[in-house]
């Protein structure tokens, strides 16, 4: 595949660079775009293909700071984090074969969370593409389902053209990861460069108007509806959209339940928040999309932990559906109305034409939904998240409560995949949007780590911790030495149960309790590991410890990573089995 921008000088309609003999190199160009692109940090691993590109930026390390991670996965991982904090692009760059199949795990966990990030993936050159060369790889090939668009780049005077057209496309619209391969000899030829200064995009590049019909029909909705549910996922912090979904639920009065993903987007602690929905979400979350007349879907998708069965999902609402991503309208669940645009557009117009309505009317609407705020009340106070305590054991919930208590709710949180991260959704309130920062659709063990570093780069001034299983932190802890390299002060907390614990969750309640494969009690002194890495070790084993422990941890200036043991065989609940009715939750259970 061919590398053809569509990118023209609107000013004379030519082609923005012309192929000369002498210029600048491949790499120079690429240096320059990036830096055009107002790219100051790059996640990286050095090999054969790119030595060009890492010679540049050897000479630019006055504008761009590249991080020197310790596998590739991990550094597109610290790109998703630094993006999702950020909200700006996050920029990768490996080499050929085993260097871009090591970025692709990433990769995909972008594509499913709609991450913004660009990955630069070094080639053979051109004349051995397809001969099996050494570190060799159809990279093109390999991403194609996994990317928003990708490029193999086969002339130097292409290079600024696709790193503009790259960047326009991760952040744009439903933003996503784009991978760019340059072959060895590309970088190394010459050409003549535009700086692309008067360079544009034959297309708009602004949100096409919304229909103000779908709005006024939308409203009209909301107005007449008695049992409403706003149900909102990460669209809300990739559009900006936290301000317009706080007025809009307020000014109608709507409880809100947002997904795992939609975590931070709406206040928790907030009296419209229902807490978030799905598998592991709340009884009145679950049971008020069970009970609702209208669902106003904004940034969702429909995903399978938040619908349970589909057929049963919210049986009796009609629904809204508002999302920037045309495809994701009607994939899942077909919706009564939808509105194809960004959501902080669409709720902002909602928001306008609402507050243009008869003041009488809209008192009326919100004082006929009185039954249906009582009930949802009752459903909150008869079925809160809880858990059993215990004098002699650590239970995780505690850990997570204590941890809130500590960083006042104000820390940025990434996570791992499973039991842990269940119990930071349920027990760690977000204030705002970019707060909590992990991995939702691929559901990728070893993300928290590197996410954290990522995230604390972007966020110097904030504290972050990564709370991770004990599974998950050895997949990826030798990102351990990039933190401790570059002097990021995060805090890694381990969650550790010996088990890989979602999974043995499933086994006890689903298969008879046959822990097939998940004991991993054989592990490092997480302790004496972060010591070896030239970090602070801490360790709490028993309830009365843990206070103190955390309390250090937070204290200290430089990377920690707490080593606490929980409870082993604590379970995450509320819980919807697999293809079950959303509202027919397992409640609760004593853990042992």
């Amino acid at each position: 595949m061919s590398a053809q921008p569509i990118i023209a000088d609107v000013v004379t309609n030519q082609p923005a660079i012309a192929p000369v003999a002498q210029g600048p190199t491949g790499a120079e160009i690429l240096i320059d775009a990036l830096t055009y692109e107002g790219v100051d940090t790059i996640f990286g691993y050095p090999g054969g293909a790119v030595l060009h590109i890492y010679d540049e930026l050897w000479r630019a390390r006055d504008r761009i700071t590249h991080y020197l991670v310790r596998h590739e996965q991990g550094a597109v991982h610290m790109a998703e984090g630094y993006a999702r904090a950020s909200g700006r692009v996050g920029v990768v760059l490996v080499t050929s074969g085993p260097g871009a199949t090591n970025a692709v795990t990433g990769i995909a966990n972008a594509y499913m969370d709609s991450t913004p990030i660009v990955v630069i993936t070094g080639q053979v050159p051109k004349h051995l593409i397809g001969t099996d060369a050494f570190q060799e790889v159809d990279t093109v090939g390999i991403t194609r389902p996994c990317v928003k668009h990708n490029y193999l780049v086969r002339e130097a005077s292409d290079i600024a053209g696709v790193v503009r057209e790259a960047f326009h496309l991760a952040r744009s619209g439903r933003p996503g990861p784009v991978v760019i391969d340059i072959p060895k000899d590309v970088t190394a030829a010459r050409t003549s460069y535009s700086r692309l200064d008067h360079v544009g995009f034959p297309f708009s590049t602004g949100a096409p108007p919304i229909d103000r019909t779908s709005v006024q029909q939308a409203l009209d909705a909301v107005v007449s509806a008695k049992r409403p549910v706003l149900y909102v996922g990460g669209g809300i912090a990739n559009s900006g959209a936290d301000e317009s979904l706080r007025s809009f639920a307020e000014t109608f009065r709507l409880p809100v339940a947002p997904t795992l993903m939609g975590l931070g987007g709406f206040p928790s602690a907030h009296p419209l928040s229902l807490g978030m929905l799905g598998m592991h979400g709340t009884y009145a979350a679950n049971m008020a999309v069970a009970q609702s007349d209208l669902l106003i879907a904004v940034g969702v998708r429909f995903d399978d932990r938040v619908t349970g069965k589909l057929a049963t999902f919210a049986p009796h609402a009609r629904v809204i559906h508002i999302d920037i991503d045309p495809a994701n309208i009607g994939k899942n669940v077909a919706p009564s109305l939808s509105i194809a645009a960004d959501a902080r557009q669409a709720l902002s117009e909602l928001l306008v034409l609402g507050r243009e309505q008869d003041e009488q009317k809209l008192h009326q609407s919100i004082n006929a939904r009185e039954l249906w705020w009582e009930q949802i009340r009752a459903w909150q106070q008869s079925q809160p998240l809880r858990f059993t305590g215990s004098p002699n054991q650590i239970k995780p919930q505690t850990v997570i409560a204590e941890l809130q208590r500590l960083t006042n709710g104000e820390a940025i949180i990434t996570t791992d995949v499973g039991q842990h991260q269940m119990w930071v959704a349920q027990f760690y309130p977000f204030k705002r949007p970019r707060q909590l920062i992990t991995s939702g659709g691929l559901g990728t063990m070893g993300f928290g780590l590197p996410a954290a570093v990522g995230a604390q780069l972007a966020s110097p001034n904030q504290p972050v911790f990564a709370v991770v299983g004990d599974g998950g932190f050895q997949m990826t802890n030798q990102e351990l030495a990039t933190a401790v390299q570059y002097d990021l002060p995060v805090k890694i907390l381990i969650m550790n149960n010996g088990y890989l614990g979602m999974v043995r969750q499933w086994q006890e309640m689903f298969y008879d309790r046959a822990y097939s494969e998940v004991d991993i009690s054989v592990a490092p002194d997480f302790v004496k590991l972060a010591e070896a890495f030239g970090a602070l070790g801490l360790r709490a084993e028993r309830p009365n410890e843990l206070h103190d422990v955390l309390a250090a941890a937070v204290a200290h200036r430089g990377v920690v990573v707490v080593d606490v043991h929980v409870s082993k065989e604590e379970n995450v609940f509320p819980i919807v089995p697999a293809g079950a009715n959303s509202s027919d939750m397992i409640l609760q259970s004593d853990g042992v």
